[in-house]
């Protein structure tokens, strides 16, 4: 690439593990370095796709397994467009969740296959930077506001926990463990210190498809 893009920041881990917070904190503080950057989260729930996912979530609203993983997919790829754009004209995109919150969460339910949790999002863009803040379910069901949602047990979050294990795996990903049970000031500086390395390392390379590849194929190679 002959000019700058944006870095694709991902914030991932188990709920109430810090992710919105660390991501707010992260776009102050890149912002006050000058740096362009936006926060996204998904799902995003203004969408008309995001908010029959938010009813769902809410637990108002009951669907079939296979239809609530590939709406959490749409929602993703509704976006893509707006998240390749602004990857181009050089703003870093700081998102909390992404698809690899979609695999973990549908293949820790029963009957479901990493590789067919994958597949609908096989394409998007690929994050430069993974940031995985990971907590024990036992501390996370401590923070404030736990159980609200439907995926919100300590015994269904102990099962994702294991999920996202697997992309640990895959050397395609840059993905970085991050202690969340730190003070939230430490869990940032070392989330801004991967950060700025990841924008810097990327900005004249193409922006990359997910799990397009034999390298991503390895993920999947100890299915549960």
């Amino acid at each position: 690439m002959s000019h700058r893009r944006g870095a694709l920041i991902v914030l991932e881990g188990v709920d109430r593990a810090g992710k919105t917070t660390q991501c707010k904190k992260l776009v102050q503080a890149l912002r006050k370095s000058g740096r362009p950057v936006e926060m996204l989260r998904f799902p995003d729930r203004t969408t008309k796709i995001g908010q029959l996912i938010s009813a769902y979530l809410e637990k108002n609203y009951n669907l079939e397994d296979h239809a609530v993983h590939l709406l959490f997919s749409a929602n993703r790829w509704e976006l893509e467009p707006l998240l390749r754009q602004k990857l181009e004209q050089g703003v870093s995109l700081v998102v909390d969740r992404y698809a690899f919150s979609g695999v973990a969460f549908t293949s820790a339910k029963p009957g479901f296959s990493l590789e067919w949790c994958m597949n609908p999002d096989v394409g998007l863009p690929k994050p430069d930077l993974v940031l995985y803040l990971q907590l024990s379910p036992e501390v996370a069901a401590q923070r404030g506001e736990f159980g609200a949602e439907r995926y919100e047990t300590s015994d269904f979050q102990r099962t994702v926990l294991q999920r996202y294990q697997h992309f640990k795996k895959d050397p395609s990903l840059n993905w970085q463990v991050i202690d969340a049970a730190k003070s939230i000031e430490d869990v940032h500086t070392e989330i801004k210190t991967h950060s700025e390395m990841a924008i810097e390392a990327v900005q004249y390379q193409p922006i990359a498809e997910l799990w397009k590849g034999d390298s991503a194929n390895q993920a999947t190679e100890e299915n549960p």
